[in-house]
């Protein structure tokens, strides 16, 4: 019958828990697991105190180093639970106009062997069911989990971080501040390199660096819609967007100068500054050459220059959780200068990703 219970507990049927807890509590009142149980029962039905109580009575006198250890996870839990409120009661009766701008909270990676701990801690702190919980924690990369005013993500971030389920928060505000530059070309590279870039407003002008100034490099692949026509059932006619091709972007970060410099293969001028290949001289007839090998020669070139610095190319598995949060997202530029029948979030979603990249590693 216990087995019956745990499997009760795992399902969050807690009807049925109840039932069998009292059919158990009759039968064996002084088992450490019905005890356990009892107090878990207690703690989902919101009688904080009362669990406390069984929770502590379990860690003096239990003798099972398990029930002892999920005794000590109950009680963290509710402690958790209980400082979030008062965290959350404070917060609304002190509001501030910086507190309440408008943020983000990440989750990150989680290996494999603290998943399913991490899990029922998630679960337990979102008051999520178990199977929920582990779908949303990312084994890779980060998740775009909320957007909200930044008081509130940095409490839910603080009570996941004691939790030990790696987190950050940052506000909207500090992404937008990042300046951006989309490179045309590179111009020399010594002494230093320099490049021909355009700002935020479009306006030309050259940016001289060195290569120990680069931090990050991160990739990304946006995609290309195109609308094509399908043919349904009953021979209806449907439009939908299809992806005709991706576009490369690599981002080079100089965090002491808080700016990114952004390389785009729809965008570089391969036909001016640093040759990279043959085919750019002259020497070769213009259709042997193409914008995707002269881009390779160029991603080439950074491998060459940037051997130690860090890669992120997980934007793929963050734009696909972040997507359906940017909706709420309108005061951030994205700094993709792609031509387009329409906006994409796509474009947003690396501007983001990338500006987190570049605030979490100099924060």
């Amino acid at each position: 019958m216990l087995e019956q219970l745990v499997a009760a507990f795992d399902r969050q049927d807690y009807k049925t828990a109840a039932a069998l807890l009292q059919q158990l509590q009759q039968q064996t009142p002084d088992s450490p697991w019905v005890k356990l149980y009892a107090a878990r029962l207690r703690e989902v039905a919101g009688k904080l105190e009362s669990a406390k109580s069984l929770y502590r009575q379990l860690l003096q006198g239990a003798a099972n180093s398990k029930v002892i250890a999920q005794a000590r996870q109950g009680l963290q839990r509710i402690g958790e639970q209980e400082q979030a409120k008062q965290r959350s009661t404070i917060a609304e009766s002190e509001p501030s106009a910086p507190a309440s701008e408008p943020g983000v909270l990440i989750l990150e990676a989680i290996d494999l062997a603290h998943r399913q701990t991490a899990a029922q801690q998630f679960a337990a702190i979102l008051k999520l069911d178990a199977y929920t919980a582990r779908l949303l924690l990312p084994s890779r990369g980060w998740r775009l989990y909320r957007v909200g005013p930044i008081h509130e993500l940095q409490t839910l971030g603080q009570a996941l971080q004691r939790a030990s389920i790696p987190t950050f928060w940052r506000s909207l505000s500090t992404i937008q501040a990042i300046r951006v530059f989309r490179v045309h070309s590179i111009s020399a590279i010594a002494p230093q390199i320099s490049v021909i870039c355009a700002n935020e407003a479009g306006q030309l002008g050259s940016l001289g660096f060195n290569w120990s100034e680069v931090s990050n490099r991160v990739e990304g692949r946006l995609p290309i819609f195109e609308e094509v026509v399908d043919r349904r059932a009953w021979n209806q006619l449907t439009r939908k967007e299809k992806t005709q091709d991706y576009a490369q972007v690599i981002d080079l970060h100089l965090p002491n100068r808080g700016c990114i410099l952004r390389f785009a293969d729809w965008s570089y001028q391969f036909q001016q500054g640093i040759v990279f290949d043959a085919n750019q001289d002259g020497s070769l007839p213009t259709p042997q050459s193409t914008n995707r090998l002269r881009w390779n020669q160029l991603v080439h070139f950074l491998d060459d220059r940037l051997v130690m610095v860090p890669v992120w190319s997980e934007f793929p598995q963050f734009a696909e959780t972040a997507l359906e949060h940017l909706t709420f997202i309108n005061s951030l530029p994205a700094h993709i200068d792609l031509f387009r029948k329409a906006p994409s979030k796509w474009d947003l979603a690396f501007q983001l990703y990338s500006g987190l990249v570049l605030e979490q590693n100099r924060a």
